[in-house]
């Protein structure tokens, strides 16, 4: 089972999302610990749908990316990287204003895959806005003959 790694930091994090997706969006990491990572995202214009609701896809991106920091912080030693090779979602709620909150809790942490489960929620009042799932393809450096 993959650690947390003690190389991995908050202030990586922050320094990796700069100028990528989940910098533009507002996306921050806030919590490290062993198999749990949390991250936010306060509600900006650019996260609505044209109807005036958070879109689908902002859910979706502040539920990937803290699995994804997720993945980063518990990669295996000699691992190179990982890749997202499957996510659902389920849709429970939606905000109009405030913070959405995530908390990405590991369900397992092998050599070659990493599963892990994200809630979203409304920061405020703790409401579940959507249920998260995601299989992490761990990636190794390729054997030379």
């Amino acid at each position: 089972m993959s650690k947390l790694r003690a190389d991995q930091t908050l202030e990586k994090f922050k320094q990796r999302a700069t100028g990528n997706l989940p910098g533009m969006m507002g996306i921050e990491i806030i919590d490290l610990a062993q198999g749990e990572v949390k991250g936010r995202m306060p509600i900006q214009p650019l996260h609505m749908a044209p109807n005036g609701y958070l879109h689908a896809a902002s859910v979706v991106a502040l539920a990937d990316t803290t699995c994804g920091f997720a993945t980063m912080a518990h990669l295996p030693e000699g691992s190179q990287s990982f890749t997202t090779i499957e996510l659902k979602s389920n849709h429970l709620g939606t905000l109009r204003e405030g913070v959405a909150a995530c908390t990405a809790t590991a369900q397992h942490l092998g050599n070659n895959t990493h599963v892990w489960d994200a809630v979203v929620s409304d920061e405020q009042t703790g409401k579940k806005i959507a249920l998260f799932r995601c299989t992490q393809m761990i990636l190794w450096p390729k054997k030379t003959a």
